[in-house]
Formats: C-alpha cells, sequence, structure tokens
C-alpha cells in the first residue's frame, strides 16, 4: 500500500486529497506545516510527500530542502502543490528538491498517475538501495575475514626472518587467501622445526586451519617435542576440526641444532629432495604416510625418517602447485623439470623457481597456491644473549607430584619458566630444559611406567611404544616423582634431583643408552651437558650439576 503524506495549511485540500487518494487504496498521513512534515516523516515510512508552498512555522521550500537532507538514502519523491503558475516559483521548487507540480484545482487522474508513477521509482530506489546495503555488508564481512586472516598468517610467519641464514621460502596464493602455510620455530634445545602444509583447496576455507594449527605446531616445539608427536597432536586437532573432505598434506622437519641430521615426517605432499648447492639430488625423500586430518589416533602412523647432512647440502620442499602448474597447451610443469630447475643455477633461490615456473605457465591463472622452501643445513647458532647479571639469592625448589599430578600434567615447561626468569639464568633455558626433560622423562617412562625402549626397533615401534605408554599411563593409581633444584650464588651452580618411586633402571642402564641414542634421546645426554651426573643405588634417583659459567 503506497503511503502519502498531504502537507498544507488548509483543511479544504486535505479532505479533497485525502478522499480521492483514499478512493484509490492509499494511506494517508497528515501535515500543516513543513516542520509537522518533518516529524511524520521521522516516525512513518511515507512513499510521497504532496507538499503545498505556502504555509505558516515552514514552508514548502525550506521543508522540501530539509526533506531531501534528511531522507536521501532512498528516493522520496516531492510533489508540489501550487495555485502559482510563474516561471520562477516553478524553477524554486525544482532547485529546492521538488520532483513534479499538481495545480489547485486538483485533477484525480493526473494526480493518481503522478504518484504511481513518481512510487514506482521510488520502489526501485529501495530495491537498489538494499542491495548497496548487502554488496557493503558482504564487504565489510571480506574486508574482515581479509584482517583475521591476515592476522593469522603474520603470526604464522612471525619466526622465519629469524633464520634468513637457513631458509629461502616462497608463497604465492591462488586467491586472496592462502591455503598453504609455512611454521618456523626453535626448540629449547636448539633444533630448527619447519612445517609445510597444504590444506584441500584455497581461499579462505583452505586458509581457516592455519590458526589452531600453528598453535599446536609452536606450543609443541617449545616443550621439544618429535616430529612424529607434532604431527600426531595436529593429526588429532584437524581431524576433529576438519569436515570429512578437508585435510593437510604435511611434511614436518627437524634440523639438529649442529646442522648435522634432519628428522621428518612426510604425509601427503610431493617427494622433498635432500640436494648439493649445485642442484644435484643426494636423497629423495618420498612422502610415508596420508595427510593430516584423514586418520583417527589410533590409525596415525608415527613413522619418522633420520639422515645426516653436512653445510654443502640444502633440503627442497614444495607443495603440489609447483608440479601441477599448466601452461596454454594444459601440460604440466611436473616433477622432471622441476629437478631440472634446482640444477639450472649454482645455489639457485626460490624466486628463480618461481618465475620459471610463472614463464612456463604462459599468462595463465594461477589456479592453486604455489610454495617451495629451500633449507640450508648449516648450523644454529644461538642468539646472542645480553649480558645478565647473576641473583645473589640462593634458593631451593621441591615439586612432588602424585599419580593424579603425573597423569594430568607435564610439570617440566613450567618449571623452566620458572627458572628462567631468576637473573642470569634465561640465557640456559635450553640445557636446563634438557636436563629437566630427559631426567623426569626417563623417571616416568623407565622408572614409574616400567617401559623398554627397545621396543621402538619393532615394526611400528613408535606407536606401539607411545601405546603402551598410554595405556599404563591409564592404570597409574600409585605414584610418586620429587624435582628438587637448588641454585648456589657461589659457585654459580644448579644442582637437580630427580626421583621416583620405581624399581629404578641402573640394571638396564647399557639397553636404555643403546636404545635412546639411535633416537636421539636418553641419560647420555645429561652427561654431555651436566658437569655431573650421579645415581643412587637403586637407580631410581639422578642427580645432576649445571655449571652456570
Amino acid at each position: 500500500m503506497i503511503h502519502v503524506l498531504i502537507v498544507d495549511d488548509q483543511t479544504l485540500n486535505h479532505i479533497l486529497l485525502s478522499k480521492m487518494l483514499e478512493q484509490e487504496g492509499y494511506k494517508i498521513s497528515m501535515a500543516h506545516n513543513g516542520l509537522e512534515a518533518l516529524n511524520v516523516l521521522e516516525k512513518n515510512e511515507i512513499d510521497v510527500v504532496l507538499l503545498d508552498v505556502l504555509m505558516p512555522v515552514m514552508d514548502g521550500f525550506e521543508a522540501a530542502q530539509l526533506i531531501k537532507q534528511r531522507f536521501n538514502e532512498v528516493y522520496l519523491p516531492i510533489i508540489f502543490i501550487t495555485s502559482l503558475d510563474d516561471q520562477a516559483s516553478f524553477e524554486r521548487c525544482l532547485e529546492v528538491g521538488g520532483d513534479d507540480f499538481i495545480h489547485k484545482p486538483f485533477d484525480k487522474v493526473i494526480l493518481h498517475a503522478k504518484i504511481k508513477a513518481h512510487n514506482r521509482t521510488r520502489e526501485l530506489s529501495q530495491k537498489a538501495n538494499q542491495q548497496k546495503k548487502m554488496l557493503q555488508y558482504h564487504h565489510n564481512q571480506i574486508e574482515r575475514e581479509h584482517e583475521i586472516i591476515e592476522h593469522i598468517f603474520n603470526n604464522s610467519l612471525e619466526n622465519q626472518d629469524k633464520f634468513k641464514q637457513h631458509l629461502d621460502f616462497n608463497l604465492s596464493p591462488a586467491s586472496m587467501f592462502n591455503g598453504d602455510m609455512f611454521l618456523v620455530a626453535q626448540s629449547p634445545i636448539g633444533n630448527l622445526y619447519c612445517m609445510l602444509g597444504d590444506f584441500t583447496g584455497h581461499g579462505l576455507a583452505a586458509a581457516i586451519g592455519a590458526l589452531p594449527a600453528s598453535h599446536v605446531f609452536y606450543s609443541m616445539v617449545q616443550k621439544g617435542m618429535a616430529v612424529n608427536d607434532i604431527a600426531s597432536e595436529l593429526n588429532t586437532l584437524l581431524y576433529n576440526l576438519l569436515p570429512g573432505h578437508m585435510f593437510c598434506a604435511a611434511t614436518i622437519i627437524e634440523l639438529s641444532a649442529s646442522g648435522k641430521s634432519i628428522s621428518a615426517w612426510l604425509g601427503g605432499l610431493p617427494d622433498a629432495y635432500l640436494i648439493d648447492k649445485e642442484g644435484c639430488v643426494k636423497q629423495r625423500l618420498e612422502s610415508q604416510h596420508m595427510a593430516l586430518g584423514i586418520l583417527d589416533e589410533d590409525e596415525f602412523e608415527h613413522g619418522v625418517i633420520h639422515f645426516e647432512t653436512n653445510q654443502q647440502m640444502r633440503l627442497a620442499l614444495a607443495t603440489d602447485g609447483i608440479i601441477e602448474t599448466a601452461n596454454k597447451g594444459d601440460e604440466f610443469f611436473g616433477e622432471e623439470r622441476f629437478l631440472d630447475i634446482l640444477k639450472s643455477r649454482h645455489m639457485i633461490s626460490c624466486k628463480n623457481i618461481v618465475d620459471d615456473v610463472s614463464e612456463f605457465a604462459q599468462g595463465n591463472v594461477q589456479q592453486d597456491d604455489v610454495s617451495i622452501v629451500l633449507l640450508n643445513c648449516l648450523p644454529l647458532t644461538a642468539e646472542k644473549q645480553s649480558i645478565e647479571v647473576f641473583s645473589t639469592l640462593a634458593f631451593n625448589l621441591s615439586l612432588s607430584l602424585n599419580a593424579k599430578q603425573i597423569k594430568q600434567t607435564d610439570p617440566v615447561y613450567d618449571l623452566v619458566n620458572i627458572l628462567s626468569s631468576v637473573g642470569g639464568l634465561k640465557a640456559h633455558r635450553s640445557n636446563i630444559f634438557l636436563l629437566l626433560s630427559e631426567a623426569y622423562n626417563n623417571a616416568l617412562d623407565h622408572g614409574v611406567l616400567g617401559l623398554d625402549s627397545n621396543v621402538k626397533h619393532q615394526e611400528d615401534g613408535f606407536f606401539k611404544y607411545y601405546e603402551m605408554r598410554e595405556k599404563a599411563l591409564a592404570k597409574l593409581s600409585d605414584a610418586m616423582i620429587i624435582i628438587d633444584m637448588r641454585y648456589c650464588p657461589e659457585t654459580l651452580s644448579l644442582y637437580f634431583i630427580i626421583c621416583d618411586s620405581g624399581r629404578g633402571f641402573i640394571s638396564k642402564a647399557d639397553e636404555l643408552e643403546a636404545s635412546n641414542n639411535e633416537f636421539g634421546r636418553g641419560l647420555s645426554l645429561l652427561e654431555e651437558i651436566a658437569e655431573k651426573v650421579t645415581y643412587n643405588a637403586s637407580g631410581n634417583q639422578v642427580e645432576m650439576c649445571y655449571k652456570l659459567s
């Protein structure tokens, strides 16, 4: 129903116009001057204004200007009611915002036709305004999403510039948002962790998994976890988070602080290559596992590849956007061209590779995210620490964990944070973490739970070991691990004692050491870092002295 506002100070005109319009089914509102008209417009959705020129309080000329100023979002037609017939009056009506005229006395047919015509224009204006608002809403949503994802990826890439000597990388998204992600972090013991991931598809839907995945990655690297543990945790997260048709192909690697060895978990990405500086392939690393987020926790595969490296070697990682780039003839770039490019220049850069791939595409629109990473297998030099004054206050710290607490918490990370806050100890965080972590994990795994690392030699050994550990931990009901720490400022020494309620491990020390050396961890590491390591007679207590100078 068309809603008409009649603005006239003459009661007779109100009666005549309202009778004519009501017969045609219009809804009518009344005002006696321009000021009343503005009040009515504020409270009602008016479609057409019939406005007299000469009125008290506020005339039609002033009212028309204010109406057009205040209600300019959608076309609101103003039809002047006038008995004036001079040219100047007509021109002024148009200047102040009038859209049409109707002369007194009123012609019902002409009045009805003009209202209908102007209302059709108003309806088109309303639809256009609705579409404009909808477009603006979606535009704002997209801008907001862009800001969120940009923030996510800025956080995800926060560590990469710290390792310019070790890393060369290029991430080229196919759309505004990148479905590929590259994460970098250094563990407390100095090892460098990298993860190249490729979520299903590209764009916002693919990129949305980056935030929770990066959080898990950084948290677990900070705890010094192995690459297969990181992969397992990410798999559980993405399996529960992503819909069934989405997953994340990924390669997770750990370069030792010495730069002499790499551990890698490979799930779903194209083959990685260990190359020399000339780009010749020394070792091909094939994907061994399914992508993250496909298998449930029980089916997940923990297997890791270990291999030696040196300073003359580089590791090349890429997502399938490289080899699946197509040219005008629908020919894929392919693996052979990728290997040829690696050999085309001494110490080739990622930019060189991406430029060659783009040239091959012959101007074709990029269909998938393209990511390439080159890791130089160099030693990780410790960051220069600012000179800190060692605390002169001696202290003791003791922690006793019962079975319930052992199940619910890993105290090492919190203890390291506490010690790192003491003046002079922050620079030794990595070594403190390693000492506490190895001693505590050996006390728990081999002392309290009675596990044997030789299980890891078997087929699917890692999976069996962690399965046994989980079951043993679940059944644990009566156990105790005590951690005592003492700081002596006179000798600048830290003393640690870790004691457990288990049966001891000295009788199996040789066996454990042999097993753990293969997996890069174990009691032998304690003796490399601490000045002195001693065990009690039963083998359920280790005491370590670590010198700060």
